[in-house]
This record gives structure tokens, C-alpha cells and sequence, in this order.
């Protein structure tokens, strides 16, 4: 699947080279290069001791599952540690990242609407109550940034606030011009009226559809987002919430696929995104 059934140099591109036998790998033919390499170079695979068929087996089973899995849970169904697991999963979540669906200028009627994730003040123990944390305040919460289009695809940014400042420049990277946007009456969306169409709907004041204006879209999938952080992952640090954003997503974008479909997708995007465990924990 990765390389159409002939051998792809890793490090120069070439498609001379030959077969060691001994260590089952290849040798680029390439004079220049002459470098070593096998199937797994530069994949989610890499330097890895787990057998490739548990590989297989978590990937199916982080595809199939709605809201995901957890490391204790992966762990005990392919039979690893738990440690080994959440390395496992965040390399399948870079996987999952690396996809043109994350990369193409979405285009025709856009959704736009924020969310926050961390919890609600009320619900936490006395003295793990965060002061001044009500509404918008960042201080106990991540806020994310996401982006619908009504053909059903979604993408989501973890931001750093929700200021017009910071989600304009967004909007203008990820949608193409001319667009349709809807959105509540977030004073950040103000002014995007003069590069797309811009309709708005107000929450504030009880309003959720305005004609054809509304971001219920948006909203069905934050629900699914935080239903999956919840019930199944049930805290997320702000520094690995971009991961689990972009795994709850690449699902969402691709449900009408079969459970293989969505396998056999998921191993398409497995090459150029290796993740070494000393970077995943480095501060």
C-alpha cells in the first residue's frame, strides 16, 4: 500500500535498489545515497518492538470506535502495557493528522463557533475551585476554534483565546474567499463581512436558526468531542488536546465509511509522521 508494490528510497526518493536478505530490509541503489531502509522508515511504525499485527489491531480498533479508547483499555485488548499503549495511540492520532482533508481550503457554507475544554467550575471540589474561571476566562479551560462545512467535513484548533485577533487570520487560512459563514454574535466574527458572507445568529438572545443561519452543525459535533474527553479520556492536558481534537475529527469526517474503509484509509496517512516517545513527554 505505501509504495504501489515497489521499494521507495525514504531519504532520496529513488526507486533503485536492492533486497538485503539477511535483515530483510533495502539498500538504495542510488550512489549518491546507498542508504539502508525498510517498509517501516519514516512511518507510525518506526523503531517500534510492537508487532506489526497489534499495530493493525489498535488501529482498527481507534477507527471504529465513535469516541475513542482509552491507553488502559487498548492496553488490556492488544495485551501491552499501558505505557506502550498511549504511545501507540498519540502515534495513531499524528497519523490521523496527516491527511489532505486537514489541509484543503474548505469552501460554500461554513460553520464557525468556539468551545471550551476543562470542565465546569461547579462541578469541581471545593478546594479545587478556580476563582474569577466563570464564562470566557482561560484560566482553567482550553478554548477551541472549530470549522464546519455543510458537506460534512469539520476541523478544529486548539487557540490560544477566542479575540478577533487570533480567529480572523484563522478563518482567512482555512476558508476559501467568498465563502458563506455562519456564526453566533461573538464580537471576534465582526468585520469578516467585507471577505465573505457573513450571517449571524443570536444566542444571546435565544435565537439558534435564523433562516438558513444556524451552527447546530458545529454544535452536534463539540457534543461528540466532549462526550469522547468525558466518558472516555476524562482529562486532557492543554499541551495534547490538538491530538485528541484531530482523532475525534478524522472520525467525524470520515463516518460514512465502513469500519475496513476507514482502516484501510487511517494506513494510507501512516508515512512522514513518526513520533519518538522522548518528544511526546518533552515538555
Amino acid at each position: 500500500m505505501r509504495w504501489k508494490g515497489k521499494p521507495v528510497c525514504p531519504h532520496c526518493s529513488s526507486q533503485k535498489s536492492y533486497r538485503l536478505e539477511k535483515t530483510k530490509s533495502y539498500r538504495c541503489a542510488n550512489k549518491d545515497c546507498k542508504k539502508t531502509y525498510t517498509v517501516f522508515k519514516g512511518t507510525i511504525f518506526e523503531n517500534s518492538n510492537v508487532p506489526l499485527t497489534k499495530w493493525f489491531e489498535a488501529i482498527c480498533i481507534v477507527s471504529s470506535h465513535k469516541k475513542g479508547v482509552s491507553s488502559h483499555q487498548l492496553a488490556k485488548d492488544i495485551g501491552v502495557t499501558q505505557t506502550t499503549a498511549w504511545h501507540i495511540l498519540h502515534r495513531i492520532r499524528t497519523a490521523m493528522n496527516n491527511n489532505d482533508l486537514f489541509i484543503q481550503e474548505m469552501e460554500g457554507i461554513i460553520e464557525l463557533d468556539e468551545t471550551f475544554v476543562g470542565g465546569k467550575n461547579k462541578n469541581r471540589h471545593w478546594d479545587k475551585k478556580v476563582k474569577n474561571s466563570q464564562g470566557r476566562s482561560f484560566k482553567d479551560k482550553t478554548p477551541v476554534f472549530g470549522l464546519l462545512e455543510r458537506t460534512g467535513f469539520v476541523r478544529c484548533i486548539v487557540v490560544p483565546d477566542t479575540s478577533a485577533f487570533t480567529l480572523q487570520p484563522l478563518v482567512a487560512e482555512n476558508v476559501k474567499m467568498g465563502a458563506t459563514l455562519m456564526t453566533d454574535e461573538w464580537k471576534a466574527y465582526n468585520g469578516l463581512n467585507a471577505y465573505y458572507d457573513h450571517f449571524v445568529v443570536d444566542h444571546g438572545r435565544g435565537q439558534y436558526v435564523n433562516g438558513d443561519c444556524y451552527t447546530n452543525g458545529l454544535e452536534n459535533f463539540w457534543s461528540m468531542l466532549k462526550r469522547g474527553i468525558i466518558g472516555i479520556y476524562h482529562k486532557v492536558s492543554r499541551k495534547h488536546l490538538q491530538k485528541y481534537c484531530n482523532e475525534i475529527s478524522y472520525r467525524f469526517n470520515t463516518r460514512m465509511m465502513s469500519d475496513i474503509e476507514r482502516v484501510e484509509q487511517s494506513l494510507l496517512q501512516i508515512s512522514g509522521c513518526g513520533l519518538k516517545f522522548k518528544d511526546l513527554i518533552a515538555a
